[in-house]
């Protein structure tokens, strides 16, 4: 909780929107997300085991998954030890079976086995915060909604769009800069900006579009 008198102000960028959008956009004109899917279904099983996993991982094991488990059914009548079998390679699998089973089991009994299109509804589902839904609304329903991942926190504190740790408030600064037009634009493209240029350690700010207007101190030059 935080305490009265210490609440986080929301930081004033010394850009504007468009400007910082027109820089990502020299760097990612055509946003993707890397995880491969094809329904939203498929999505929301792979976004559940990419958690403290590469994509790459991901991508290796799901077409041999969906194989398996086609649909929402198929894994809530499944056993436990039926879906470890197939992601045993992945960080935290037994963990990941179990929110797998629990999330599908609600897909059938409340939701007739289809993914809801809406945050209220998608953070309902065992194994499914505001990160996984959002990143659901944005990538399988082109629908606004703001990601909030390891990647968007860090670079929206080098750019000074915010100066929280939470990913509530990010969402909320990030929401009050951004247009609602814009946001599934930036929620794949900070993403990919923050995994590929923006990155933790040795930032490429030699090759990034925003580095005369970011305010961060420790630029990699």
């Amino acid at each position: 909780m935080v305490k009265k008198g210490k609440q986080e102000k929301t930081p004033k960028p010394n850009f504007t929107e468009d400007e910082l959008l027109l820089r990502l956009k020299k760097h990612y004109p055509e946003p993707w997300i890397d995880l491969k899917f094809e329904t939203p279904f498929q999505l929301l099983v792979v976004t559940i085991l990419a958690a403290q996993e590469t994509d790459k991982k991901v991508n290796e094991i799901s077409p041999r998954f969906f194989k398996i488990f086609p649909d929402p059914y198929s894994i809530a009548s499944a056993t436990l030890e039926e879906i470890e079998e197939c992601i045993k390679s992945i960080n935290y699998y037994r963990r990941k079976a179990k929110l797998l089973k629990d999330c599908c089991k609600v897909l059938v009994e409340k939701f007739n086995g289809e993914v809801p299109d809406n945050i209220d509804d998608l953070v309902k589902l065992p194994g499914v915060g505001r990160k996984t839904a959002s990143v659901i609304l944005v990538n399988a329903f082109n629908k606004p909604a703001i990601v909030v991942d390891t990647h968007v926190k860090r670079v929206s504190k080098r750019l000074g769009l915010t100066n929280s740790d939470n990913p509530e408030k990010i969402e909320r600064d990030l929401a009050n800069f951004f247009s609602k037009e814009n946001w599934v634009y930036i929620s794949k493209a900070l993403v990919l900006f923050g995994r590929y240029i923006c990155t933790a350690r040795k930032p490429k700010c030699k090759e990034c579009h925003l580095s005369d207007i970011c305010p961060y101190e420790n630029k990699n030059l």
